[in-house]
């Protein structure tokens, strides 16, 4: 399942939800990605995603079928938020649940590797010295790539 949206969430309440809808699976992992309040030595006010609604939802749905092919049995929950956003707040939540714990633990990374360098968001931080658009970073790209 895939949730592209502007509201904040909880991923307490989120991951309840989730494991308690795959009691069939031995093992479920999450991920919870927040915005920072400081980055380059810099303070953050505030962070800014802008997508195309419909195109990013495909482009993350085919990441998930990636996920799914290669474990098959898997289950997944992907919440992404675009908008305004600040310290403290969650962006992205990935959950993975599976028979085994290293099933879920892999796609979990898997998602989440591509999710940094692939799903198609821009991303703007507000730090001191003004406004700067945000690329993946080359560790980023590299944790991509060894899949």
């Amino acid at each position: 399942m895939i949730r592209v949206q502007a509201d904040s969430f909880n991923p307490g309440e989120e991951l309840n939800r989730f494991t308690h809808a795959h009691t069939d699976m031995g093992a479920v992992v999450s991920f919870t990605g927040h915005v920072r309040d400081a980055s380059q030595s810099e303070t953050v006010s505030a962070l800014e995603l802008e997508h195309y609604p419909g195109f990013t939802e495909s482009e993350i749905a085919k990441i998930e079928a990636q996920a799914l092919k290669h474990w098959p049995g898997l289950r997944c929950l992907i919440i992404h938020r675009y908008g305004p956003m600040h310290p403290g707040e969650p962006i992205v939540f990935v959950a993975t649940a599976s028979a085994h714990r290293k099933t879920a633990f892999d796609a979990a990374t898997f998602l989440m590797d591509y999710l940094k360098t692939d799903a198609p968001f821009w991303k703007k931080e507000y730090r001191d010295g003004g406004a700067v658009w945000i690329e993946p970073r080359d560790s980023d790209r590299a944790a991509r790539k060894a899949w």
